[in-house]
């Protein structure tokens, strides 16, 4: 699986984000990282990073060790550095950690963390000059990204590796690419945009490495993307409610309030308004009707789409959180008048928070995923499918229909759940057992990217589904005529202007399958919906 198809909203009018010693939004990283807008340091912003430099370079000019500013690093942190080798020393660190490898990470996630770095720099707490930070804000606003390596980082003392091929581009080394995606080296790219690079000074090379601005970005645009996808998991379910033949009774709200999640009473209230007018689900209210209970992967959408809900929900306060935090080791503290500065280590950095809900995201994704999954091959299965033929094929036998479709999906869930594994109950000690005990957050959140485009997928592929399964049931059988809900009706229209084709003869798959994923991934699919009905929970 990749990650071309991460959910996106479209994008916003070109503006710039203004970067002060405030956190910065979900939105603004969206619009900076996805949507390229450029970034401007406010006035605040440079008086508080002309403070935090003066502390440091008072230390600087002592003759007590400050670790970071005249002292090696990690395990080697014993060691004293005269200060006509301090610029060397930030050099070197930069150089030694930009040691990353594997494939190339993606330009929306670079940005994201360039930003965020820049943001906790602005707070003045890491000591930087204003040089430092406003080249940094020049590389955003000219489009350079740093090439940055998959592989790593540990998510603890922050995404070192990611963040110092960044910082190697600020001292013009290392690959980057341009606003057109042109591969170049950093120099010729920063001479290009009319930019010097610069000699980082005492405790600057750390300061841009220290933080979990990776794993951090990673799960801000996640958010993003899980807001969409489950709403339109709705959608899908409320298609399948629809083409099964079940009940909407089970969705009613005075049922919600027995059992008060609010992410459940959300999807809830999606699914009885999507199915609102439908005449296939008004066909079977009768008497004629004995069916008793609908299966669970219908009649416990809510449930299950809830409880992802509410796990982004939380998974928000924390982004929120760690927004609002300033990472960095050590970290520069002002007393109460603003004087009397001082450098203090300590362990904000440790990506711990972030992680854990990195990983508690991918459990609800493969969740989500695996109940899209059975209400699919209810469909396909003439036993449990009432009346559609088997496959939802022309001629079953000679066409295999929507088989193999499943198999992609059952596959894709398959993967999902592997990639539910947590991966911040893992630990690998490092630096000569300095960092004892790290978070892997930076790889929890790899995986989510993969755990939240294997969804989309997931969730396309019912969306098709239930679509052929509708257009078969308005043709043929007791329901022949019969309309299906205003909302869903606009979503198999959407399909079928976009190349996802109805019930016919087999035909190559994978291209609609495509479509679909790009429909649902884009917001497409909810659009459809909500220009329908108006907006959803």
């Amino acid at each position: 699986m990749t990650t071309t198809h991460q959910a996106r909203t479209a994008a916003p009018a070109a503006r710039v984000v203004e970067v002060g010693p405030g956190p910065v939004t979900p939105e603004q990283l969206v619009a900076v990282a996805r949507h390229g807008a450029a970034v401007r340091l406010t006035d605040e912003a440079y008086g508080a990073l002309d403070r935090g430099r003066a502390v440091v370079e008072g230390l600087a000019a002592g003759e007590t060790p400050a670790y970071g500013i005249s002292t090696g690093f990690g395990a080697l942190a014993t060691r004293h550095i005269p200060a006509d080798m301090r610029a060397k020393l930030q050099r070197s660190l930069v150089r030694s950690h930009a040691a990353g490898s594997g494939p190339e990470v993606e330009r929306e996630v670079v940005r994201g963390l360039m930003l965020l770095r820049l943001s906790t720099l602005a707070t003045g707490h890491t000591g930087v000059r204003r040089v430092t930070a406003q080249l940094l804000a020049d590389l955003l606003a000219h489009g350079i990204t740093p090439v940055v390596r998959e592989h790593g980082s540990l998510g603890c003392s922050g995404d070192l590796a990611p963040l110092s091929h960044c910082a190697l581009a600020l001292i013009g080394e290392g690959e980057v690419r341009d606003a057109d995606g042109v591969l170049m080296p950093a120099a010729e790219a920063l001479a290009a945009a009319g930019l010097q690079p610069v000699e980082l000074a005492a405790k600057e090379g750390l300061a841009l490495i220290n933080g979990t601005d990776g794993m951090l970005a990673m799960l801000v645009l996640a958010i993003h993307d899980l807001r969409v996808l489950l709403r339109s998991a709705d959608v899908a379910a409320a298609m399948s409610v629809e083409a099964q033949l079940a009940t909407d009774r089970v969705f009613a709200a005075d049922l919600m309030r027995l059992r008060p999640h609010p992410g459940q009473a959300a999807s809830a209230a999606n699914l009885v308004a999507i199915l609102t007018d439908s005449g296939v689900v008004a066909s079977h209210r009768g008497p004629d009707c004995h069916r008793v209970q609908d299966a669970y992967s219908l009649r416990c959408s809510p449930q299950v789409h809830g409880a992802a809900r509410d796990s982004v929900d939380h998974a928000d306060r924390v982004a929120g959180w760690e927004l609002a935090s300033v990472v960095d080791n050590p970290m520069v503290l002002f007393g109460e008048d603003g004087e009397d500065g001082r450098v203090e280590s300590n362990g904000n950095f440790h990506g711990a928070p972030v992680a854990q809900v990195l990983d508690f995201l991918a459990i609800a994704a493969a969740d989500v995923a695996g109940i899209s999954e059975r209400r699919t091959d209810r469909f396909l299965d003439r036993n449990r499918s009432h009346d559609l033929p088997p496959f939802l094929a022309d001629d079953p036998g000679v066409d295999s229909g929507l088989m193999i479709a499943q198999y992609t999906q059952a596959a894709i869930v398959s993967e999902l759940k592997r990639l539910a594994v947590p991966a911040s109950v893992d630990s690998i000690p490092s630096s000569a057992m300095q960092e004892d005990h790290v978070s892997m957050g930076w790889g929890a959140a790899r995986k989510l990217r993969r755990s939240v485009d294997g969804l989309a997928r997931v969730v396309a592929i019912e969306t098709m589904t239930a679509a052929r399964a509708l257009d078969l049931r308005v043709s043929t059988g007791s329901t022949t005529g019969v309309r299906p809900s205003p909302a869903t009706e606009a979503v198999v229209r959407l399909l079928r202007e976009h190349g996802v084709e109805g019930p016919g003869p087999d035909r190559h798959l994978s291209p609609e399958i495509e479509a679909s994923v790009a429909l649902v991934a884009s917001g497409a699919v909810l659009d459809a919906v909500t220009a329908t009905i108006g907006e959803l929970q």
